[in-house]
């Protein structure tokens, strides 16, 4: 029996779990975790408390961030798993590498270009492997429309036209929490939407060349909400009378899983989860459109949305010799609110083709387990389990996550600027 990989884990938020219960559960013959390390002792405790109630798993070592090369020089992991808040991301990627590990990351896999740059760098200096966890590659839906478009059934694609639809419930979520910062997250089209244009590139197989972007924060904060009549106002959800009857109010002593992650560690670093979309402060865009021209000379327009009534999305391809349509409609969650499964679980979906001259069919695909379609498990095994050869090759890595983030981040810079920016100015692969 070949030995375990080890790891240790950085960021023990909500997005931790996703990574350290597969190694708890189905992984354990393959993979062991180490250690976890936070900027908060409560958080890993309540972590460690997860791994052993209800994993039945032994309980980890913990460091502080600032132990980071002292965890390193002691648990000697194979690889670090990076879920702390974007902004940190290429600070332990970047470290992780210079130590002599491979990394596996989170989405997005930094939120601007200089810190991309020095990421990209990292990798060339000392020829480590960065993961990028892009789980809805693996859906099985995504994985026939690349198929479907590999094999010409709508010829060589010439436009994409892709809308995001995020609701009320999972939507709001990301102006309650650090994400409401741009200097955190990126904004949501470096945050959300590095998921969808890492599809598009792994779609038409090609890369974004040219960006511009409209966005503005037209329903979020506090000024929206003052035009539209609202008149109680609140800074956070929890214990406040004002907020009782406000549907997009979090209220984290409801939630054992909330609580113990976020109230109960407020006094440490005095982060609040519940935070109300209706305050100020709030910099980062509710409503987005973009236009990207590709390397192959296929248009992209796409829209992304956060206060709708339905959560999922609707693209469709247009080529040389058809049109392919898909519409997903996907499970509401709040994160870390329930269980992992149903984050972008499958609630429908509907998959067409148009042939140029002919009759149009719809496609069946096989139903996808799991959350985000089913790509998740996948995924999981791809990273900790034992992968299986890939025609398609879903792997993500440095390279197609900054490609995925690079769309986001000029959009960003087209917003701010009223210009069309080319993504090939922004970084530069190989400099070394």
């Amino acid at each position: 029996m070949s030995e375990k990989k080890k790891y240790v884990l950085v960021g023990s938020g909500g997005r931790a779990e996703f990574f350290y219960s597969a190694i708890a559960t189905d992984f354990r013959e393959t993979s062991e975790l180490l250690a976890f390390c936070d900027i908060n002792q409560t958080r890993m405790n309540y972590a460690n408390k997860r791994l052993t109630d209800k994993y039945n798993y032994h309980a980890v070592n913990t460091y502080k961030s600032e132990q980071f090369d002292q965890m390193i020089e002691i648990e000697k992991p194979d690889t670090v798993i990076v879920t702390s808040v974007d902004r940190t991301h290429h600070t332990y990627i970047i470290r992780a590498m210079e130590l002599g590990c491979d990394v596996i990351t989170e989405k997005p896999m930094t939120v601007d270009e200089k810190k991309c740059q020095e990421i990209i760098d990292a990798v060339e200096r000392t020829r480590r492997s960065v993961r990028v966890t892009f789980n809805y590659r693996y859906a099985p839906h995504h994985t026939k429309a690349r198929e479907l478009i590999e094999s010409g059934v709508i010829g060589k694609v010439t436009s994409v036209h892709f809308e995001w639809l995020l609701n009320t419930q999972h939507g709001a979520d990301y102006f309650r929490r650090w994400h409401r910062n741009k200097n955190n997250s990126g904004g949501l089209l470096v945050h959300k939407s590095t998921h969808h244009f890492d599809l598009v590139n792994f779609w038409i197989g090609s890369q974004p060349e040219t960006v511009f972007a409209f966005g503005d924060l037209l329903f979020y904060g506090r000024e929206n909400a003052e035009q539209r009549g609202v008149t109680q106002f609140y800074e956070r959800a929890t214990g406040n009378p004002n907020a009782k009857d406000d549907p997009f109010a979090l209220h984290l002593d409801t939630n054992e899983q909330l609580k113990g992650l976020y109230l109960d560690a407020e006094h440490e670093d005095g982060y609040r989860r519940d935070q109300s979309v209706f305050g100020d402060g709030i910099n980062i865009e509710d409503t987005m459109g973009v236009m990207v021209r590709y390397k192959n000379n296929a248009i992209l327009t796409y829209s992304l949305n956060a206060y709708l009534p339905w959560e999922g999305y609707r693209i469709a391809f247009n080529g040389t010799k058809g049109r392919l349509e898909m519409s997903i409609v996907e499970q509401s969650y709040v994160n870390s609110g329930g269980e992992k499964s149903q984050e972008g679980a499958l609630k429908g979906k509907t998959m067409t083709v148009y042939p140029m001259f002919g009759a149009p069919y719809d496609v069946q695909v096989e139903e996808g387990v799991g959350g985000h379609g089913g790509g998740d498990p996948v995924l999981l095994n791809d990273l900790f389990g034992k992968p299986v050869k890939d025609k398609f090759n879903r792997a993500a890595n440095h390279v197609d996550g900054a490609r995925s983030i690079l769309t986001g981040i000029a959009a960003n810079r087209s917003i701010q600027t009223g210009l069309a920016v080319k993504v090939d100015e922004l970084v530069k692969f190989g400099r070394k």
